[in-house]
């Protein structure tokens, strides 16, 4: 016996006519609705920060992606809501909770390289040589180990 799979069938008829999936698709459209009236009353800032993620029973539940905009917008709490209330969805809204979930992305740190050149490496190694304090001293070593294109001189004692 031979297994037959079932011929492929558009999304747009899996949406309309498969149960778990319309469900799914129909919850999906009502948060991204509820995300447009949403960001309609906050601060152009706080958008992209501030994401629907339940509304149950008079509680609007968002999540914000740091504690700084947290913050933000619980000192805006009642001006939010007042807003969000005069809107018909929302017109039962009794109260806001935010929970903070940073983003699953790690910002990439943009910063200098600790690339020096060596004539800078070889003075700052100069100065490291004079200094009586072992930890500045180590400091300024190994500031100097980042010339480019050249192993750093070695320490002098």
């Amino acid at each position: 016996m031979a297994f037959r799979p079932l011929p492929a069938r558009a999304p747009a008829v899996l949406l309309r006519e498969a149960r778990p999936l319309k469900a799914l698709f129909s919850q999906a459209q009502r948060l991204a609705h509820l995300q447009r009236l949403l960001e309609s009353q906050l601060q152009p800032a706080a958008r992209e920060h501030c994401h629907v993620a339940s509304w149950r029973e008079g509680t609007l539940l968002l999540i914000v992606t740091d504690g700084h905009w947290a913050t933000r917008l619980r000192y805006q709490q009642k001006r939010l809501q007042r807003q969000l209330q005069a809107l018909e969805v929302f017109a039962n809204l009794s109260r806001i909770l935010f929970k903070v979930q940073p983003t699953a992305t790690t910002p990439v740190v943009s910063g200098h390289p600790m690339d020096i050149s060596s004539r800078s490496a070889e003075n700052i190694q100069a100065t490291a040589e004079g200094i009586s304090d072992p930890k500045l001293r180590a400091a300024l070593e190994r500031l100097a180990s980042h010339a480019k294109g050249k192993e750093p001189p070695p320490p002098q004692e």
